[in-house]
């Protein structure tokens, strides 16, 4: 299968999850602690189960937040790899602030070259595919919509392309609603000193890759803990709309299927560093 066949089939199965996600987003969940102090839900589960079923019919091996990882002396054998995080941002879930999203990327020789990121209560989808670009379709009429066709079909009707404008004249960061670190507020400060003024911006999840995407933000730096399925699809998105993600151990791309799939620190930047 070619990437817009592929593309069209996690399409597909990120509104899957995300329908999983709303059967228990209405509901009085229970939330659980994992051992790395992290919370998760029967909606992280039920979406992750729905989402590496549905993957799982291309053949390619899937790699997903709530699901035992195969060993490493395996999966190093694997050309291609789905990377998904079922529910990215929890802690939003838990806070019912609508600021949660599920990621799905396809990872090929270490590198992502498709990647989704669905909001399924703001309803906006984020997705791109190399070479291809990158796209969003938002508004809840449209995402209704597509969700009542035949989705694979119509994907492209709504879509526009990323980015959707011009960078704010004031230097803007986005920053993560629930981890605000001091290494954090020290790149602030320097880039206070380098730029002015500055805009902060909060959100939650992988969203706040598509809004440097999109063009709401020059920058979104992290210097904490994330993992691989926190950044495959957002890098994919990110490259396709002109912009990047760094990690900050290499200076290069972010790459991905590693032995020890814990990301270092990263910077998501709006064109070229």
């Amino acid at each position: 299968m070619d990437y817009q066949e592929l593309l069209k089939m996690a399409v597909s199965a990120a509104f899957k999850g995300g329908e999983k996600i709303f059967e228990i987003y209405a509901t009085d969940f229970y939330v659980e602690t994992k051992s790395d102090n992290t919370p998760v839900t029967l909606a992280d589960k039920a979406s992750g189960k729905c989402i590496t079923e549905l993957l799982s019919v291309s053949g390619i091996p899937v790699i997903s937040e709530e699901e035992e990882i195969v060993d490493y002396s395996e999966r190093r054998n694997w050309k291609r790899v789905w990377i998904v995080d079922p529910l990215d941002g929890t802690k939003e879930f838990v806070k019912r602030n609508g600021e949660f999203a599920i990621n799905i990327a396809l990872v090929e020789d270490n590198v992502p070259v498709i990647g989704i990121i669905y909001a399924p209560v703001l309803k906006d989808i984020y997705f791109a595919y190399k070479g291809g670009g990158s796209y969003k379709i938002s508004q809840h009429d449209m995402i209704v919509e597509l969700t009542k066709k035949n989705l694979p079909d119509h994907l492209f009707e709504f879509a526009k392309k990323l980015p959707l404008r011009k960078l704010p004249k004031t230097y803007t960061v986005v920053a993560s609603r629930s981890h605000l670190s001091r290494e954090i507020n020290d790149h602030l400060n320097k880039l206070r000193n380098l730029y002015g003024e500055i805009d902060l911006i909060s959100a939650g999840s992988s969203i706040k890759q598509c809004w440097v995407a999109e063009g709401k933000a020059h920058e979104y730096p992290r210097f904490g803990t994330t993992m691989e399925w926190d950044t495959a699809a957002g890098q994919c998105i990110l490259e396709e709309a002109g912009s990047q993600l760094i990690d900050l151990g290499t200076n290069l791309p972010m790459k991905y299927n590693r032995e020890d799939m814990k990301n270092n620190y990263f910077m998501a930047k709006a064109g070229s560093f």
